[in-house]
């Protein structure tokens, strides 16, 4: 009898021990399939998309599908920035062919067309997911890369931003693909001509989209020259003729595009860097980045990411993400998507945080492990997770479907009442470019918003600045030289000075969206509201 008992608890144990084996074994056959890795990130960043349903930044809609739209379609407002020659046609040209397909197949819907943009990006959002997990795999090994993608999709502010359709969330798939194949940031001692080509053609493209890019891509190259015996080889037989190519390739395409001959980085450069033009739109302390910024951004995955630091002893990525937060809080104009492509990285080492919990032994822990050191790691592991999940799906929810949700809301309104011919003109009394535009309403209508183009002498307010300091009498002055448009849209805060005015010109409120439950930068903007002309 004791030794059927005996057996039975080997069995047990056998069967126990099998159990947890193949848990692992399903987990490490999953990832051991890039494609299944890709296609799971493709499928999440995709539902990502469906449910981002705020406003963050005009950026997203002004610099991007804004400007393909107008291409696409001959219609659509380019802002003071394509003016002066300070933004690439590179970036928004990517949705000029799902515009036209879109048209072509007419499914150009008020729904599709505000949500196709962002599902495109949505892929290459999943791209950046999947060389964040060959980074990390590369770097620590395949059950890092595990818990790197799991912080990677479960950070709220990636959630929030990487599907937006802004250069940032573009410039930082380049940014992890290239960073992946460069040598010397795989801590790789051979140096791949091949893998390092392709790095320098996605770098040249993300400075080419963003030329702040650039920080990041300077630090690289001091890493490596600092390593490299044949500098002078490398510098004019590898990056020069490369970095030429790129940068005469998005000339030439400005040039289509502008019909003259710029060159948009050094335009770009000038007024960012040495005029201090960002300064226009607000400025922050030196310090933002470090004890605002960029904290807000990671959230409650900072301690894990700080243990990972020092755990990892990876300094190389430690230094960039020093290197990246510094030179940026030179910057007066400071805001949280400029630092985005470093927030991966950030992630990465927060994922070798994780697996550092789930297996000591990645800390150099030696010797046996017990069953009573296995029960505590693997409740310190569930508690991490959730404890990482409940303050960051919250988050990412609030934020995704609640904050700042107005100027979507109240767009979509419009672009489905223009569709059945009820909208003949719009007149936007709203801080400049604090909605989506044509990109949305698809209907070539006569629109007009506030203008804030920034003014080369310092001390001067712009339209939008003048409106915000006397609503009552700027339209007042409006409505004597122009003629009253058929709908206005307006923030609360504004429209309880400009109420009994409206009423007078023989306006009613159509439709009030909630915006949000607190202020960002000006005066409290609860919600937004529509007015339409009763004698239209």
């Amino acid at each position: 009898m004791r030794r059927r008992h005996k057996n039975d608890g080997d069995k047990q144990k056998h069967e126990s021990r099998d159990s947890r084996k193949s848990d692992s074994d399903y987990s490490a056959s999953f990832f051991s399939s890039e494609k299944r890795v890709f296609f799971f990130c493709l499928m999440f960043r995709m539902l990502n998309s469906l449910l981002v349903q705020t406003y963050f930044n005009p950026d997203e809609h002004w610099q991007g599908p804004e400007v393909a739209h107008r291409i696409a379609f001959g219609y659509g407002h380019l802002t003071w920035e394509w003016k002066r020659g300070i933004r690439s046609y590179l970036h928004p040209l990517l949705f000029v062919p799902l515009y036209r397909v879109l048209a072509f197949l007419h499914l150009d819907t008020p729904l599709v067309m505000r949500k196709a943009p962002r599902l495109l990006q949505s892929v290459f959002a999943a791209v950046g997911d999947l060389y964040l997990y060959k980074l990390s795999a590369v770097l620590f090994g395949d059950n890092v890369a595990k818990w790197a993608l799991f912080s990677q999709l479960a950070n709220w502010f990636m959630i929030y931003c990487s599907v937006r359709t802004l250069s940032n969330s573009l410039e930082t798939v380049l940014t992890l693909v290239s960073l992946y194949f460069w040598p010397c940031m795989r801590s790789s001692s051979r140096s791949s001509t091949v893998s390092r080509k392709w790095s320098l053609v996605l770098a040249a493209l993300a400075c080419a989209i963003r030329p702040t890019s650039a920080i990041i891509w300077l630090y690289v190259g001091l890493l490596e020259f600092s390593k490299e015996r044949y500098k002078l080889k490398l510098l004019f037989l590898e990056v020069a003729p490369i970095g030429m190519l790129v940068l005469g390739l998005t000339c030439l395409l400005d040039r289509i595009m502008y019909g003259t001959w710029i060159l948009v980085p050094l335009n770009f450069l000038k007024f960012n860097f040495l005029s201090s033009g960002g300064d226009y739109y607000g400025t922050h302390k030196w310090h933002w980045y470090f004890t605002q910024g960029f904290p807000v951004m990671i959230f409650s995955f900072l301690p894990f990411s700080i243990a990972g630091i020092i755990y990892s002893k990876q300094w190389r990525y430690a230094c960039l993400l020093a290197w990246v937060l510094g030179l940026y809080s030179v910057l007066g104009h400071k805001e949280f998507r400029f630092v985005l492509p470093v927030l991966p990285i950030a992630l990465i080492f927060s994922g070798y945080c994780l697996a550092m919990i789930e297996d000591p032994g990645l800390a150099g822990y030696k010797g046996k492990e017990s069953s009573k050191k296995r029960t505590n790691c693997s409740l310190k592991m569930v508690l991490a997770v959730i404890f990482l999940l409940a303050t960051n799906i919250p988050m990412s929810l609030y934020m995704s479907l609640v904050h700042q949700r107005g100027p979507e809301d109240v767009m979509n309104h419009l672009a489905r009442e223009a569709h059945h011919g009820k909208v003949k003109n719009i007149l936007f009394l709203t801080p400049c470019h604090a909605t989506p535009y044509y990109s949305v309403l698809h209907r070539n209508l006569p629109m007009r918003f506030l203008d804030c183009t920034p003014s080369e002498e310092r001390g001067v307010l712009d339209e939008s600045d003048h409106f915000l300091m006397d609503p009552v009498s700027f339209l007042s002055e409006y409505a004597k030289n122009m003629s009253l448009p058929s709908h206005i849209v307006l923030f609360d805060s504004e429209e309880q000075k400009l109420k009994n005015l409206l009423n007078s010109y023989d306006y009613r409120e159509e439709r009030r969206s909630f915006n949000a439950h607190f202020k960002v930068d000006r005066e409290l903007q609860a919600s937004i509201v529509v007015y339409v002309h009763t004698r239209q």
